[in-house]
């Protein structure tokens, strides 16, 4: 699976999933699934890369000190809107609008991407923003700041 990156508008952000194969509709309930997952992780604010305690204490984390203060100081960091994932033959797209969330949240999902790819449905790529020419896109309705596609 290769990803790339295109121009990414973090609240007007078009993510691309290109399929080997037609996927099923078992398997489009799983990409539906973990995009659904994702969202309300990111919605909750858990993609905020001001506090990842845990992540920078390394490999030993018996016994380590967590500062529930410091966790509580830091900015809010939430995704704001999903839409639907909409699949046209070979091809998947899902708009969001990431808000304030950090670019960890990208990383999480095309880390579930990846598995999925070797585990369930084979992903020949996935395109970060941008849009393509043969699958026009229309301002999303649920954006809150409005671009011209």
């Amino acid at each position: 699976m290769d990803v790339r990156f295109r121009e990414v508008d973090p609240f007007n952000c078009w993510l691309w999933l290109h399929f080997a194969d037609i996927p099923s509709q078992g398997e489009q309930n799983y990409v539906d699934g973990i995009f659904d997952s994702w969202y309300v992780i990111g919605r909750l604010g858990g993609f905020n890369a001001e506090n990842l305690q845990v992540h920078e204490e390394g490999a030993d984390l018996s016994w380590i000190t967590y500062d529930n203060e410091d966790a509580r100081s830091v900015i809010p960091a939430l995704m704001h809107n999903m839409g639907q994932l909409e699949y046209q033959g070979c091809w998947a797209r899902c708009w969001v609008d990431l808000g304030t969330s950090d670019a960890v949240a990208l990383d999480v999902l095309i880390n579930a991407l990846q598995q999925i790819d070797s585990d369930v449905v084979q992903l020949d790529e996935v395109l970060i923003g941008g849009v393509n020419e043969d699958w026009p896109v229309e301002p999303h309705p649920d954006s809150i700041f409005p671009v011209e596609a």
